[in-house]
């Protein structure tokens, strides 16, 4: 369910961007450079305060478009469905449209449309909330490796209630930031700052959801190291990969990953309009795309289907609350 609603939100909200920038647009009465490409900087119809370099573009591009062809392989071939989320939100949400490389796909608009407000809010939408499906996942794999290595019991929350409050959290900050991305394009000042306001508390509310998150599954990790010393050692005697803690180590390494955008873009939004860093295409590419790259490229050589492949008996306990959560089947929470 998790998943159909992040879709649908998605999608109109969309739409309704589209049609309130549309309408923005035809009554902006801001003169625009004849040479939008002189002075990108200073002109007052550049949304980027840059001109989008095309080679960037491209190898971003290509490089998450590779990424989701390998990670759809290796769902198909080699498990791990409940990953799927990830993939959505590297290339498609709903009805194939795509999200994370159609974002940088408007990048290339962009680069030769520079003041064209739509298409600017298009990219940005796509880019800024695409995260919140990389988030679904790893929320989803801590509830799956707690149940290979048989360890339910040390995280702090029931599992899948622990996925369930997660996701919907991601689903509650997906909207307000949807939605104050929407404000922020109105032609009034004091509006377009609320809806700021609105975005920048979306953000601060993601972050500190992860926040969360990472902090139980630290907690996890520690638990299972200083209680459970014989499933921490089981795979010690196994390649490395083999053994479950390199998956562990890999979902760290895309938590911190995540952490690090989201820290960007919270700092971004709270700069204001045309700060220094949402003018910068190198702060970008530095504090959103590299980072948010690192975090599901990290799973393509420490693909989880390898390290789990069980399907493993729930506890009692796991056994009611799957008996409670049976009446929303999900992809993102499906977990066999």
């Amino acid at each position: 369910m998790a998943r159909f609603i992040l879709a649908s939100t998605l999608f109109p909200l969309t739409l309704l961007l589209t049609y309130v920038t549309s309408a923005r647009a035809a009554s902006n009465s801001t003169q625009c450079p004849s040479n939008p490409y002189q002075d990108p900087r200073n002109d007052p119809c550049n949304a980027l305060g840059y001109i989008a370099n095309n080679t960037l573009t491209a190898v971003a591009f290509g490089f998450v478009l590779l990424i989701a062809f390998i990670q759809t392989y290796r769902i198909i071939y080699k498990g791990a469905r409940w990953m799927l989320s990830m993939v959505i939100g590297e290339y498609s949400t709903f009805k194939s449209h795509d999200f994370y490389v159609m974002g940088f796909g408007f990048r290339f608009a962009l680069h030769y449309n520079p003041d064209s407000l739509g298409i600017f809010i298009a990219e940005y939408l796509m880019i800024v909330l695409s995260p919140c499906f990389f988030i679904a996942a790893n929320y989803v794999l801590l509830g799956r490796l707690a149940r290979e290595i048989d360890c339910v019991h040390q995280v702090l929350l029931p599992v899948r209630r622990l996925t369930l409050i997660f996701v919907l959290s991601d689903v509650t900050t997906f909207v307000i930031q949807a939605a104050g991305a929407s404000i922020t394009t109105s032609s009034v000042y004091n509006s377009a700052l609320t809806g700021l306001h609105i975005f920048l508390a979306g953000l601060v509310l993601q972050l500190a959801s992860f926040v969360f998150f990472c902090v139980i599954y630290a907690r996890f990790l520690y638990k299972v190291r200083a209680e459970e010393q014989a499933i921490w050692m089981r795979d010690s005697k196994q390649h490395w990969n083999s053994d479950w803690r390199t998956l562990a180590a890999a979902t760290a390494v895309s938590c911190i990953g995540i952490l690090i955008r989201s820290c960007y873009r919270v700092a971004e939004v709270a700069q204001g309009f045309h700060s220094s860093l949402g003018s910068s295409e190198a702060a970008f590419y530095l504090g959103d795309t590299l980072p948010l790259l690192v975090a599901i490229v990290i799973y393509v050589p420490f693909w989880p289907g390898r390290f789990i492949t069980a399907k493993l008996a729930p506890s009692v306990n796991e056994s009611q609350n799957d008996q409670e959560l049976s009446e929303v089947p999900t992809v993102m929470l499906d977990d066999h």
